[in-house]
């Protein structure tokens, strides 16, 4: 979230308001093995559509019987409903990507970390 926060993203708050979610709603976060979302929503101070990728060298438990523990954490912020939904569907896309998760857990920096991201975009 401080990533987004850096970045003039979102506002403080929306990071507290994800936490929040995280806290109310458990290991719901946890949407596939080692992979967890988090996000609130767009009124708790999205200020321009946004998504954060951070992999983690330690991987951590958030509580999830079957997908703790996580090692990929996406952070997501959009700023209504519709924007929101197409966001999530094209998140979607990247996490059924066998090929493009195993470039993703084998980035070892920043470039290469977005040149996976990319490489799983269809062309223009």
């Amino acid at each position: 979230g401080e990533l987004l926060v850096a970045a003039g993203s979102v506002e403080p708050r929306y990071v507290e308001a994800m936490m929040n979610v995280l806290r109310e709603m458990g290991p719901y976060a946890v949407i596939a093995p080692g992979i967890v979302l988090l996000h609130a929503r767009p009124e708790d101070g999205v200020l321009r559509p946004c998504l954060a990728l951070v992999t983690l060298s330690t991987p951590v438990p958030f509580g999830h019987r079957e997908n703790d523990p996580v090692d990929l954490v996406l952070a997501l912020g959009a700023v209504d409903k519709h924007a929101h939904v197409a966001a999530l569907q094209e998140m979607a896309l990247l996490l059924g990507d066998d090929a493009a998760l195993r470039r993703i857990r084998a980035a070892e920096s920043d470039r290469d970390l977005l040149l996976a991201v990319r490489s799983q975009e269809p062309a223009p």
